[in-house]
This record gives structure tokens, sequence and C-alpha cells, in this order.
């Protein structure tokens, strides 16, 4: 065993990708279970908080965009789920354990949109800090993890434009817009900011995802770069991040920040965020209502292959 792992590890060392038929540490394949299937929950919660905006979007060319992204972040999670099938696990399995509670998705999408400029704030801040969490994993050491990020990368880099102009026009508007847009991004700032998870020196998984370069930067450094980019980006819009420790650190060319509330963080994982016990209740009625669809597909394929198999006999 100790062989097989110094050449698995030898092989990570060298850049050369892990494949679903390679030797790989039963750690290594839980890990990039654990992680793939919460990204792929991740995105489909991710979809309710906007899908309730699409009816009320300000203008047809806004619903349009929206319903575009929307659909974008439902087709992030099929490349995921179908990327962690390739380590053994069904896609039925990983659901039943979303419903269930055991496993989790990104705490951001517990809380709630209730106004239009939080479809700004949504795809500015959240988008924004899953890109600089998400263009790393177009590197990591999983092959099929590695090429479903590649596109998705590039689609959310689309949402995040996407909501720096949703709130770009706000911040041009009146006084009542640009107060609305101000008050999105006060709620929005921090609950971005905990979604690179806690400091590394308190994550059980980090080191260990960093050897095996399922991960190439900790949590605390990619949370700095993105409070660095949205620190100068606000600017442009003219407005203030709800953080009075935010100042330019000369000596360490980053920008200093604030205490993060991590006591909230936890609360919202274990269950108790604003919109937690919503959130599953809407992805257990869509699953149930789904049912009958699964079904036909099921029966509709069953139907083919016993027709193809009578064709070849």
């Amino acid at each position: 065993m100790a062989a097989f792992e110094k050449i698995f590890q030898d092989r990570i060392d060298s850049e050369i990708r892990i494949e679903p038929k390679d030797w790989m540490p039963e750690a290594y394949r839980k890990t990039n279970l654990r992680q793939i299937s919460q990204h792929a929950h991740s995105e489909i919660v991710g979809m309710l908080p906007e899908g309730n905006w699409i009816s009320r979007a300000p203008t047809l060319k806004r619903k349009a965009i929206l319903i575009a992204k929307v659909q974008d972040e439902a087709g992030h999670g099929l490349y995921l789920y179908s990327a962690a099938e390739t380590l053994g696990m069904s896609r039925e399995e990983m659901i039943n354990d979303l419903h269930s509670g055991k496993a989790k998705y990104s705490s951001i999408f517990n809380y709630p949109a209730v106004t239009w400029a939080d479809m700004g704030a949504i795809g500015w801040l959240v988008d924004g800090a899953a890109i600089m969490n998400q263009v790393m994993l177009t590197r990591t050491s999983y092959g099929p993890y590695a090429r479903a990020m590649v596109r998705i990368c590039k689609e959310e880099s689309f949402h995040q434009r996407q909501g720096f102009d949703i709130l770009l026009t706000l911040s041009m508007g009146t006084e009542e817009q640009k107060a609305m847009c101000q008050d999105a991004i006060n709620r929005w700032w921090w609950p971005s900011i905990m979604m690179f998870g806690p400091h590394d020196s308190e994550s059980q998984h980090s080191e260990q995802s960093m050897k095996w370069k399922i991960k190439r930067f900790g949590n605390d450094e990619l949370r700095q770069r993105f409070v660095d980019m949205i620190a100068e980006q606000v600017k442009v819009l003219g407005m203030t991040l709800p953080d009075p420790d935010l100042k330019w650190n000369e000596e360490r060319s980053h920008y200093d920040f604030g205490k993060i509330n991590w006591e909230e963080f936890w609360n919202v994982v274990k269950g108790n965020g604003p919109c937690n016990k919503q959130r599953l209740d809407a992805r257990k009625k869509a699953w149930e209502d789904g049912a009958w669809v699964r079904e036909a597909a099921l029966a509709h394929a069953t139907k083919r292959k016993e027709k193809k198999a009578g064709k070849a006999a």
C-alpha cells in the first residue's frame, strides 16, 4: 500500500492528473467526493434566491439575462454531479444526503434576496468570490473536476459582470436606487467574505488538500485576494464596503479588513441561517415533483434498450 501511495503522490507532484480508473487513496476519493458534491449542491441551491426574481426583473433584457444565468447554474450542477459520480457515488445518493442535511452547500445561499439590487450584489460579490475559489480548480489534481471547471469559470465570469452591471446602473440612478445598491452591498459583503471558509489553521481539510493539489491556495490567501479586488472595484460604483477597519496597508501591499463573525458563519453552516429550512424544503419539493419525469425517462431508456437488443438478436 505504501508503494502505491508513493507512486500516487509522485504523480501529483509531477502535475499528472488522476483519472477515475487510476489507483487513489480512499481519503483522496472521499475528499474529492465531499468537495465536488458540495459544489454541485451549491450550484443547484444557488438557483433559488435568483429564480425568485426572474418574474420581477425590471426589464425584459434583465429578465432574459437572469434566466440565462440561472440556466448556467443548473448546468454547472449537472457537470459537477457527473464528475462526482466518477468517484463511485450515485446522483440519487448525493441528493438524498443533501435533503437529509448530511451533505452541505455554500452557507451564502441561506441569506434572503430581498431587493432587485441583491441580484447585482450576488453576481458581483458571491460569484466574484466563487471565481476566486474556482479558477484554481481548473488545475485541480482530479481530472473530471478540473475539466468541468474550465467551462464553469468562463460562465461565472459572465455572472460577475452581470452583477456589477446591475449595481453600476443603480449607482447612477435616483437617490432611492443608490440607497438600494448600498444596502445590498452592506448585507452581502460579510457573507461573501465567509464563503472562503475558516482560517487555514482551523480547517481540517486544507493542509491535506494542498498536498494532494486538490486545492492550490489556502482559504486566507484567496480571501485576501478577494478583498483587495473588491476594495478597488467598489470605488467605481461610488459605494463603500461596510467595514470601518478596511484600509490599505502599504507595508503588506494588501488591504487590512475587520474581524469576521465566525459565530454567525458556523451557525448558518449548522442549519440555523435565515433561509436554511426554506432552501431545503424547496429542493425536496422539486425532487418529489420531478419524480414522474425521472420515472418516465427511465422507462423510455429501458424501452429503447430492449428494442435495440431485439434488433440485434
